[in-house]
């Protein structure tokens, strides 16, 4: 497991058992804010960003306010190439978005019961500031993304092993 690449020099650590990973040691400069809190966790305001070996391509946003809570994340556009969000002024502004190296997006992922369907929500992106490790998550309003997108399977090949 390791902490999402912050930039910043690290500070005092502080370590926290999560029941879903372990135990997890980080720096404050690590902790992701979202002053806003996020929609149905309006107290949990601060996070980190974890990946797994296993699970490269995914994020997860771990609580640290209530250890039990994480969210399984991605980047979009590792999924596809083609989403094409409009970041809403006011975005800009509240997360204090110079550049467009300033930011990144990550997606909630959804993931049925033996994981028999994915689903992505590209209406409502995560946008942290890279910089300041602010985010919020934003609803990208009239843009014809759902908050249940299916992520496509890869298909198996005869071997059974992902076709590339």
């Amino acid at each position: 497991m390791s902490i999402m690449e912050t930039g910043m020099e690290t500070s005092q650590t502080q370590t926290i058992e999560f029941p879903r990973f372990g135990a997890c040691t980080f720096s404050a400069s690590d902790v992701i804010e979202f002053p806003w809190g996020i929609p149905g966790f309006p107290n949990l305001r601060r996070w980190l960003a974890l990946t797994l070996e296993s699970h490269a391509s995914f994020v997860w946003l771990q609580s640290i306010d209530d250890p039990k809570v994480a969210l399984p994340t991605t980047d979009p556009y590792y999924i596809f190439e083609d989403y094409n969000p409009k970041l809403p002024p006011y975005v800009v502004a509240a997360l204090e978005i110079a550049d467009p190296s300033d930011f990144t997006m990550l997606c909630v992922v959804v993931v049925t019961e033996n994981a028999e369907e994915m689903t992505i929500n590209l209406l409502a992106p995560i946008v942290v500031n890279l910089r300041s490790r602010k985010a919020r998550q934003i609803m990208l309003e009239s843009s014809g993304y759902s908050t249940r997108h299916p992520i496509p399977r890869k298909q198996a090949t005869a071997e059974g092993q992902p076709a590339s």
